[in-house]
């Protein structure tokens, strides 16, 4: 109930949003495929507007070594001769009928039970020849060159899926087979996606000791491709797609595992997510707090206001201190706060309602907060800060405050000292 509760602000951001969700062939033969499909049902339920974009080399593969036919793949890109083109648009016409009978189930006693969903294919992606590099002609191995946003925006307007193929055409009639990844990739700068989403084998893109990393800003992200471009090829070159998107427009990618149940939907409604998030800027910020984050704040602080940690703060009272207070940010939810008092005669700054959410306790979010209140103090010339606290002193003294006195404060902080709470005091020199 809890979890539902919390997507309800993603649900309202992602309405009349566009999706771009890009997956290999092998989901179709994975036992999460029914669940992915009604996954993807529910977000077009919810009003997002989907580009699927799917691949097809195991069934491609399937196909070559039924018909005895050898396909080679030079310098990563698969040779596509005539015979195996055949192969290519067999392979892709079964998947797409696949994943169109599957979006088109409205049996009763099921996820989808009264779903009526069109789903929409065409020749969206136009193509040119990767033609001949290093001797070698590649035949039938394409790349896209334009996709026509204007049609795919206006089926998006009429409340369709699109579903686009591994295929492109060019203006002459050719057919070439091409990188699904490749057509997602350009698809959703084009069309100005809000996201791409890539499903893969793995959890995500792994650091240097193999933790996956839930947060990459694009300087980062490319810094870790030059890392791992030698050691992963195919999660170098999905890390790649998702910079170029973002690098273009498309405000988020995400890279996710593809094996686990309801991981595109723990990926999108909840805040911490399941996969790697790229972005252009940081998902998680600290700032000063404006009047908007009142709420927000109120919420935060509740909890330990109910327990007497922190003494209780009026929504009128907190709106009109509100400049004092920072807030870290983390995608539109307040997570943590502290507010900054300060009393520039004596040189001296009081930090009070200093809280971590505590989904968020065990992460440095705490120290981070401390050293940025710190810092700011800093500017205000400050020379000693100090807390009043009656729960949280040992974690103040482990962090450089000494315990003082009431008559160690500025005159105008001892007059509005709560006698009823005994608060101790720590300060410390910055």
């Amino acid at each position: 109930m809890q979890w539902f509760r919390c997507a309800t602000p993603y649900i309202n951001t992602f309405r009349n949003r566009t999706f771009v969700i890009t997956f290999g062939g092998e989901m179709l033969t994975d036992d999460q495929f029914p669940h992915l499909v009604e996954d993807l049902v529910l977000l077009n339920s919810l009003g997002v507007r989907l580009v699927l974009v799917y691949g097809a080399r195991p069934q491609i593969d399937r196909l070559l070594q039924q018909r005895q036919i050898t396909a080679e793949v030079i310098n990563g890109i698969r040779l596509t001769t005539d015979q195996a083109l055949n192969c290519v648009k067999d392979a892709s016409a079964s998947v797409r009928v696949e994943i169109e009978s599957r979006l088109s189930m409205g049996m009763f006693n099921t996820p989808m039970a009264g779903s009526h969903i069109t789903v929409t294919s065409g020749n969206f992606v136009t193509a040119k020849p990767v033609g001949v590099r290093d001797g070698i002609d590649y035949q039938h191995t394409g790349e896209v060159r334009k996709v026509d946003a204007k049609a795919i925006r206006n089926l998006l307007d009429h409340g369709s899926i699109v579903l686009l193929s591994p295929l492109g055409y060019s203006p002459t009639g050719e057919i070439f087979n091409l990188s699904a990844e490749d057509v997602a990739t350009f698809t959703a700068a084009t069309i100005g996606a809000d996201k791409l989403i890539t499903l893969i084998d793995g959890d995500g893109i792994p650091d240097a000791k193999g933790a996956l990393i839930r947060e990459l800003k694009l300087d980062e992200a490319e810094s870790r491709l030059r890392e791992m471009s030698t050691v992963n090829e195919d999660l170098a070159k999905t890390l790649l797609s998702a910079i170029y998107a973002c690098n273009h427009g498309v405000q988020r990618s995400h890279i996710i595992n593809r094996h686990r149940d309801g991981g595109l939907l723990l990926e999108l409604f909840t805040r911490d997510g399941i996969g790697t998030l790229i972005s252009p800027e940081r998902y998680e910020v600290t700032r000063k707090a404006t009047i908007e984050d009142v709420v927000g704040i109120l919420d935060l602080i509740r909890p330990l206001e109910e327990e007497g940690v922190l003494v209780r703060r009026s929504r009128e009272i907190l709106e009109t201190e509100i400049d004092h207070f920072t807030v870290t940010i983390r995608d539109q939810t307040i997570i943590a706060c502290a507010a900054l008092y300060p009393f520039s005669k004596e040189q001296f700054a009081e930090i009070a309602c200093l809280v971590v959410h505590h989904d968020y306790q065990k992460a440095g979010r705490g120290n981070q907060l401390l050293q940025h209140m710190e810092q700011e103090a800093k500017k205000l010339k400050t020379k000693e800060i100090f807390v009043l606290t009656t729960h949280t002193g040992q974690w103040f003294q482990e962090r450089g405050f000494k315990g003082g006195t009431l008559k160690g404060l500025p005159l105008d902080r001892q007059q509005l000292y709560n006698y009823q709470r005994r608060s101790r005091v720590f300060i410390k020199k910055i």
